[in-house]
């Protein structure tokens, strides 16, 4: 947190002024009490009031003028906005590997429903776009604010739709950003979701480096786990170092999913970041409602236990 004028709070010693004053006060008092012997008129100056509930309104007042303070003192902080607009690329690995049921039904079906939560859970004005990719990559939705399509788009991957037989993880985000090249969004991004290394087409680190200079954080996600086999029991365990080193190199942020439910929050923590952008915002009404409150609070206690405003 910031301060717009940090000088301020220098009158917070004004408020640690009055408390010792207050603390004195009240010791004063109990000395002076007990000077008198008689006790009816010990009854009249010092009459028994509940102990700690009279310090609770001096204590909320104090409080308040605290808050009051920071809150002058204009203080700053990041605040979470949504975003207006943005574009997401979502790609998705459709290569044989994909079809592994280490992670039940197997990966592949497995991906195609997360991903569909993941688009429903984008604002709703956002651009998205699918891109599928085996031994190379082919666009499925371009970027498209129709969440139907993107849906549709997502049911019609299936192993091998994207062409040969492969991993061609560099296709994949350079295929994503030349469909950004035409968006006029503030913000994009590309997800890659994959369970292997790049087996073909462009090299994934040529890729990273043009979406750097685009600017298009790429965020990763490795999916399967050390165990998985296809068919005839052919070992295909995942691999994440390559889509790590372009989470990396990107700015992006990397996920290693070895299950649905893994796979399921790696895509909540991407529409997070997506979704939303950090800005430095006035937060002084936070502190002047809050100290409102209690002024508010203290007067009620007051007028209720001793029927009198502090």
């Amino acid at each position: 947190m910031t301060w717009l004028s940090p000088e301020r709070l220098w009158l917070l010693l004004a408020v640690a002024a009055l408390a010792a004053a207050y603390v004195i006060a009240q010791r004063r008092r109990s000395r002076y009490a007990v000077r008198f012997t008689n006790l009816k008129l010990l009854d009249r100056v010092a009459p028994k009031r509940p102990g700690w509930r009279r310090h609770v309104p001096a204590g909320l007042f104090l409080a308040m003028l605290g808050l009051l303070i920071v809150g002058f003192a204009r203080p700053q902080a990041e605040v979470q906005v949504p975003r207006e607009r943005a574009t997401v690329l979502v790609a998705v690995d459709v290569s044989r590997s994909m079809l592994a049921s280490d992670v039940a039904p197997d990966r592949l079906s497995a991906a195609k429903a997360a991903a569909v939560e993941f688009v429903g859970d984008l604002p709703e004005q956002f651009n998205v776009g699918l891109v599928g990719f085996a031994g190379s990559a082919s666009v499925f939705v371009p970027p498209v604010t129709d969440r139907a399509s993107v849906n549709a788009g997502i049911a019609r991957l299936s192993e091998g739709a994207a062409g040969r037989a492969g991993t061609a993880i560099g296709d994949a985000i350079a295929t994503s950003l030349d469909l950004l090249r035409g968006e006029d969004a503030p913000s994009a991004r590309v997800v890659v979701l994959s369970d292997g290394a790049n087996t073909s087409g462009q090299d994934p680190v040529e890729a990273a480096r043009l979406a750097t200079e685009l600017g298009v954080p790429v965020d990763a996600i490795s999916f399967g786990t050390a165990a998985g086999t296809i068919e005839g029991g052919q070992a295909v365990p995942v691999d994440g170092q390559t889509l790590q080193a372009v989470a990396e190199a990107t700015g992006g942020n990397y996920f290693e999913a070895g299950s649905a439910d893994e796979l399921r929050a790696a895509y909540a923590d991407i529409g997070s970041s997506v979704g939303y952008e950090t800005e430095v915002q006035d937060v002084s009404a936070r502190f002047i409602g809050v100290g409102l409150v209690l002024a508010l609070i203290a007067a009620l206690a007051s007028m209720f236990w001793f029927a009198r405003l502090p």
